[in-house]
């Protein structure tokens, strides 16, 4: 076909996806559907014309449409990798872990009992044979992301459920493409009837290859985007080929699938991305992939719905009860996910409950679309398919595609309205007046200020400011009818504000670089937490959630153990520096709330909701002073470090803004701004380098700290650094069990320890060991020792312990108090 024809083709679709989306919004439907109806029209009315006698004036128009080479490796190999790699660019990953579980089990396990159900369903019956009926199972069981995301997004569904959608949309395509792979191959074989042991056991190399393919294409992106840190178009343009080089290198080179490979390179940039390249050229290069997978999700949608009218040309009467056997049976299988195994995983606390209203939006949500024509269109492609089996494979996964588009996608919007999860919680209500009310004082006073300046007339203020006060009686008013609601919880609603505040300090202090990009995206995280666990929880969700934030968290524990088994203490380095990082940034944020409070939250609330809220926030920021002393405690000399880097960043933001203050001003020009801008941008450059943290220098320099180690000279301190480890403990860990035989000694690093022995109770703090007592009795331990704080532990074996005691009269002296305090007698047990 000529060039030219081709490319005014693709330039008129652009004018269709143009004016789609505000049709869209006109009509109320979701965009891939309006998409998807207008492609359809297209297609049917190109046949058409081709076959009526009407006229023949526009058939060259419509031999066009009908030839574009639309072929499914289009849609496989250039439209999918960029949807998929901007989705998992713009997810937030770790919200995302808290529903790994029912995502997966939807990505996964919903992928393969779908492909069973229907495969089966269709088997009973069909003549076709059991491999065909898994391959059509297989093809119309992935949800499409460009459908599922967008619908979404556009109906303003609860975040969580977009959440759970969207991580689902993604990966399960990852699932259905590697079945229909394994199927696919089957029937061109002429197998009948397949082993499914023998598929299934493939299974787990395609999404293990996939996700090392994509790990490392994006490390190499990251490595060389790094290097050009200075040229912004270059990183950005380095970022388009990832997710083509991850797909056919997975694809093409090991066998592997593409799209997990895809995937796994997304989330890499996602997690690396941000601490590697400037802040202003990651924004950048997240909004040139939106404007790319927005072209990309729109043109899939319209070229795939091209073929329908093709796909669906030989459709007979029989083929429609086959098509509502498919729908009956990939529609039971979803439902027995949702409403079967999903609630015994939340019974065996493997999983977050996930609320009935939800689960019914998601089944209703499960929507298909250009992935399923796509591999429909690849059975249809071959020559070594079967006539019936192509002809039946194009209908059912085109038939089935548009039920869930024409009739699940319209009603979409309906059905979550009807579960009521587009309306307003009361809480949520009271807060949109809180809102409201805060935002009219603080404009009044605002507007009072610029009449003041600009000198209006006195008669025009007075009538607009009269004016203004009536809306603003209208809005107050409007809160005190939900007194009773504000009164239940109107603490609730201020944490909720101050959260959002936190929220939003964040993203002031990223935008004045004063916290790195790669650290605010986890700061964010926390704050998000914050919010939603403040919703559902009120103060003590607040409170959880603070915790969590400066708790240890799993990556944290696993590189503990990394570096206490094998002997890495590079992640975990790099963890405790991150968390150093972090904490010095929460702390200086939440000083900054104080003022949120007095100026805002209690205007509205009052001052007794406005002290207790202080109260929280003071509670917050002592957690976050003892977990910062304790790391200060471990690493004196590097906190310093951190310190000064901060100050150093501080002093270049502020030089930055006095520069471009002067540039303004006119008082320096445009060349001798670029001239100090770049300097500072080069020493910015080296401010941004985060000193290296020594694990075990900084240990040696812990040992020496502990006055019960005071008296060892340093040959003996040094061995005892080496056969000391390190274990860390988040708040209500319990670390002595009772009747556990006795192993270890603890030596209190930093926070807090609280035990329990024969109904007492005592509390340890830094400097302090315990575990002693039950070594030296050598009975099983009687007592229960829990961290009421995180804390920070050095553990010395039961072998090395005795040495120590033998050496050392101050641990002598402190086992003897211990046992004093608790009435033992241990004299015959220190020789021992």
């Amino acid at each position: 076909m000529d060039i030219i024809i081709i490319t005014t083709i693709i330039a008129a679709l652009f004018l269709v996806i143009g004016a789609a989306e505000p049709l869209a919004a006109r009509l109320r439907l979701p965009y891939s559907v309006i998409l998807a109806v207008l492609g359809s029209l297209i297609g049917a009315a190109a046949i058409f014309f081709l076959r009526t006698d009407l006229t023949d004036a526009l058939n060259p128009v419509a031999e066009a449409i009908l030839a574009l080479p639309i072929r499914s490796n289009v849609f496989l190999y250039v439209f999918l990798p960029t949807l998929l790699f901007q989705a998992t660019l713009g997810m937030n990953l770790r919200r995302m872990i808290d529903d790994w579980v029912p995502i997966l089990t939807l990505a996964v396990v919903a992928v393969v009992v779908a492909t069973l159900s229907v495969g089966y369903a269709l088997n009973l019956v069909s003549t076709l044979p059991l491999a065909a009926c898994l391959l059509i199972g297989s093809i119309v069981s992935t949800t499409d992301p460009s459908a599922v995301v967008s619908i979404f997004r556009s109906i303003s569904a609860p975040r969580r459920l977009a959440r759970i959608i969207e991580g689902e949309s993604l990966l399960n395509d990852a699932a259905a493409i590697a079945l229909f792979g394994l199927f696919m191959g089957y029937v061109m074989l002429g197998v009948p009837d397949p082993t499914l042991s023998d598929a299934f056991a493939k299974f787990p190399m395609l999404i293990a290859g996939g996700a090392v393919a994509g790990w490392l294409t994006a490390q190499a992106a990251v490595w060389v985007m790094a290097f050009f840190a200075r040229y912004e178009r270059a990183q950005i343009t380095v970022s388009v080929a990832v997710p083509y080089l991850a797909y056919i290198g997975a694809e093409q080179t090991i066998g592997a699938s593409g799209v997990i490979a895809v995937v796994a390179a997304g989330l890499t940039l996602n997690l690396a991305g941000p601490g590697r390249l400037p802040p202003q050229a990651w924004t950048n290069l997240r909004e040139v992939w939106d404007l790319l997978a927005h072209w990309a999700g729109a043109l899939i949608f319209i070229l795939a719905a091209l073929l329908i009218p093709r796909l669906l040309d030989d459709l007979r009467i029989s083929d429609v009860a086959l098509i509502g056997v498919v729908v009956v049976a990939a529609v039971a299988a979803r439902a027995a996910i949702l409403f079967g195994l999903l609630p015994l995983l939340t019974l065996a606390r493997v999983s977050p409950h996930v609320e009935r209203p939800y689960r019914a939006a998601i089944l209703w949500g499960g929507l298909r679309g250009a992935v399923t024509l796509a591999l429909a269109l690849a059975v249809t492609e071959s020559i070594r398919v079967p006539s019936e089996t192509k002809r039946l494979v194009g209908i059912l996964a085109t038939g089935f595609t548009l039920f869930t588009l024409l009739v699940q996608g319209t009603t979409l919007r309906a059905v979550i309205g009807r579960l009521g999860l587009d309306r307003l919680s009361p809480i949520d209500a009271a807060l949109s007046r809180q809102v409201v009310a805060v935002a009219l004082q603080t404009v009044r006073e605002d507007v009072a200020k610029t009449t003041g300046n600009y000198e209006l007339t006195h008669d025009i203020v007075r009538a607009e400011a009269k004016r203004f006060g009536q809306r603003l009686d209208r809005a107050v008013k409007s809160a005190e009818e939900v007194a009773e609601i504000l009164d239940r919880d109107r603490v609730t609603l201020g944490l909720i504000a101050l959260a959002g505040a936190e929220r939003d300090t964040i993203l002031a202090r990223l935008r004045e670089r004063s916290v790195s990009a790669r650290l605010s995206e986890r700061a964010l995280t926390n704050a998000d937490r914050l919010i939603e666990a403040t919703r559902t929880g009120g103060r003590s969700g607040y409170s959880r959630a603070g915790r969590r934030a400066v708790g240890y968290s799993l990556p944290f524990r696993a590189a503990v153990l990394l570096h206490n088994r094998l002997g890495l203490s590079r992640p975990l380095a790099r963890l405790t520096a991150d968390r150093f990082e972090l904490l010095l940034s929460q702390r200086l944020i939440l000083r900054d709330l104080d003022s949120f409070i007095d100026g805002r939250i209690q205007r509205i609330h009052g001052r007794r909701v406005g002290d207790l809220l202080r109260e929280l926030l003071a509670r917050r920021v002592q957690t976050v002073e003892t977990a910062l002393e304790g790391l200060r405690l471990q690493y004196p000399g590097y906190a310093e470090e951190l310190e000064r880097r901060f100050i150093r960043r501080t002093a270049l933001r502020l030089e930055e803004r006095e520069y471009a203050s002067m540039r303004e001003d006119g008082l320096i020009g445009a060349e001798l701004h670029m001239a100090l801008t770049t300097d500072i941008a080069r020493r910015r450059a080296a401010a941004e380098q985060r000193p290296q943290l020594d694990l075990a220098l900084q240990r040696e320099e812990l040992v020496r700290q502990f006055p019960l180690f005071a008296d060892l000279d340093e040959a003996v301190l040094k061995r005892l650094s080496r056969g000391l480890t390190t274990r860390y403990a988040n708040a209500g860990e319990v670390l002595l069990h009772r009747n556990s035989t006795p192993k270890s000694v603890f030596f209190i690093a930093s926070g807090a320890v609280e035990l329990e022995s024969a109904g007492q109770t005592w509390r340890l703090g830094r400097g302090e060991m315990f575990g002693q007592m039950a070594i030296l009795m050598q009975r099983p331990r009687r007592t229960e020792g829990r961290a009421i704080a995180p804390s920070t532990f050095l553990v010395l074996n039961e072998a090395r312990f005795r040495r120590l005691l033998r050496r050392s009269p101050t641990v002598q002296e402190a086992v003897r108090a211990s046992a004093e305090k608790r009435g033992l007698s241990i004299e015959g047990l220190l020789d021992a």
